[in-house]
C-alpha cells in the first residue's frame, strides 16, 4: 500500500492564458466553508452508520485482487477508501486541498494528491504505473468546466493498464446530457461496455434520471 502523502499536481501559470474554472471551484470561491461543510455532511452519515460504499462495491467487482485504482475526483476519500480496505492500490486526485486533507486525515494509507484533473500527469509526479481501474464518483463530470470535459476524458484513459476499464456515474439535469458525455468519451479513446441507471446495478433505460458508464 502507497503511504499518505498530498502531491501538488498544478504549478502557478506564469503566462497570460484565462483558465475556465470548474463549477466547484466557483462554488468554494463564492463559499469559503463549501468544502468543510461537504466534508462533515459526509463524516456525519459515515457516523449515523449510512452506507457510503455502492460506488466502490461496484468497482470492486470489476477488478482483480490487489489491483491498482485511480479515484479521480475523489473527494474526502469515502471510495477510495473502501477499495483500499478491500486491498486495492489506490491513488485518490482532487483539485480541492481542503477535501484531499480530509481524506489524508479520515483514510490513511491510499494516496491523495491534489491536482486538477484536466492537467492529470501522474507519471509526471512519481506516480508511474497506470491503473486497472479508475472510478470517478459523486458527479464529478459535472463539475468539470465544459471545455475541459474531453480533456479529462483523455487523460483518464491515457492513465488506464491494457485490458483496464472504468466507472463513470453522475446524475441528469447537471448540464450534462448523457448522450453528450457518451460522445465525449468516444472522442477520447473509451469504448462503452456497460450502461447502467444505479451504482447496483440496474440496467439503463431512455428515462433514467442517473447513469453508471463502465468504459473500456
Amino acid at each position: 500500500m502507497l503511504g499518505s502523502r498530498r502531491t501538488p499536481l498544478m504549478m502557478p501559470r506564469d503566462d497570460d492564458r484565462m483558465v475556465e474554472h470548474s463549477a466547484w471551484t466557483r462554488m468554494t470561491q463564492q463559499d469559503p466553508e463549501h468544502s468543510a461543510a461537504y466534508v462533515q455532511r459526509f463524516r456525519t452519515m459515515a457516523a449515523e452508520g449510512r452506507d457510503l460504499g455502492g460506488e466502490a462495491r461496484l468497482v470492486d467487482a470489476m477488478l482483480p485482487r490487489r489491483a491498482r485504482v485511480l479515484d479521480a475526483g475523489c473527494g474526502p476519500g469515502r471510495v477510495g477508501a473502501f477499495l483500499a480496505e478491500a486491498g486495492h492500490v489506490v491513488v485518490g486526485v482532487d483539485g480541492d486541498p481542503v477535501l484531499i486533507a480530509a481524506a489524508e486525515e479520515d483514510h490513511p494509507g491510499p494516496q491523495w494528491v491534489v491536482g486538477d484533473l484536466a492537467e492529470l500527469d501522474l507519471p509526471a509526479r512519481g506516480v508511474p504505473e497506470p491503473f486497472d481501474g479508475i472510478v470517478c464518483a459523486g458527479n464529478v463530470m459535472t463539475f468539470l468546466a465544459p471545455g475541459t470535459r474531453r480533456e479529462v476524458l483523455r487523460r483518464l484513459r491515457a492513465h488506464l493498464a491494457p485490458g483496464g476499464r472504468a466507472a463513470i456515474g453522475f446524475g441528469a439535469g447537471r448540464g450534462y446530457p448523457f448522450d453528450e458525455f457518451l460522445d465525449d468519451a468516444a472522442a477520447g479513446g473509451w469504448t462503452t461496455d456497460l450502461l447502467l441507471s444505479t451504482w447496483d446495478l440496474r440496467p439503463s433505460t431512455p428515462d433514467a434520471d442517473f447513469l453508471v458508464a463502465v468504459l473500456r
